[in-house]
């Protein structure tokens, strides 16, 4: 009986070992097909939220890191791209975490020219409820596009509220506390963008492409 328990238990040990094996060699072989996948995404949604009429340089080129946990919503470096043109900066993407969300964290991306205008944004992944939160990705709703042309002309503008609020910004029927959250988010991504303009659009490139 000993003996029997003893053989089981090695061959348990072994195909948890071949098992493991298994799936760090299925690992390896796909990290840089997964990594080059995620660098398309990227590169497409940066053609999205920021036009290519404004720039010459391929945005993914030009990555920096951001921490600011009261603008950006996480302690954690969050990564930006700059777009310039004849090496001068003329717009930025910046990525940012809407930390109360209905569901947790909403991360978003965010693009913003030289004057302070949202030319776009995306939400890069989050947690809400289907149906009903969820409309903040755009392949559900257009509602992403409530912040295209939109300038904060001051801390204190109302407009970036969403209209349950006083706002200008429509909610969701039956969800509030998403896109209250989400408007938030890029609201505190502009404000800091508008502080430090100058320093943003002329940081070297300091990050990996697709960094998180």
């Amino acid at each position: 009986m000993k003996k029997s328990m003893l053989k089981n238990g090695s061959l348990l040990g072994l195909f948890a070992l071949l098992c493991t094996g298994l799936v760090a060699v299925v690992n390896e072989f796909t990290f840089d097909k997964i990594k080059q996948q995620e660098k398309v995404e990227l590169a497409r949604v940066l053609h999205q939220i920021v036009p290519d009429a404004l720039h010459d340089n391929e945005l993914t080129e030009h990555c920096i890191t951001l921490q600011a946990e009261d603008a950006l919503g996480t302690a954690d470096a969050l990564p930006a791209y700059i777009a310039t043109q004849n090496g001068k900066g003329v717009a930025i993407a910046i990525e940012a975490i809407a930390p109360d969300g209905y569901n947790g964290n909403i991360k978003v991306i965010i693009g913003i020219s030289h004057e302070g205008e949202v030319l776009g944004v995306r939400t890069l992944s989050h947690q809400e409820t289907p149906g009903l939160g969820d409309k903040i990705e755009l392949r559900k709703s257009e509602w992403v596009k409530s912040f295209d042309g939109l300038l904060l002309l001051s801390d204190e503008d109302k407009r970036w509220n969403v209209k349950k609020d006083g706002g200008e910004i429509d909610q969701f029927t039956g969800a509030t506390i998403t896109p209250r959250a989400y408007v938030k988010a890029v609201k505190k991504a502009v404000q800091y963008f508008n502080t430090h303009k100058a320093e943003l659009l002329s940081t070297p490139a300091n990050c990996e492409v697709g960094n998180e």
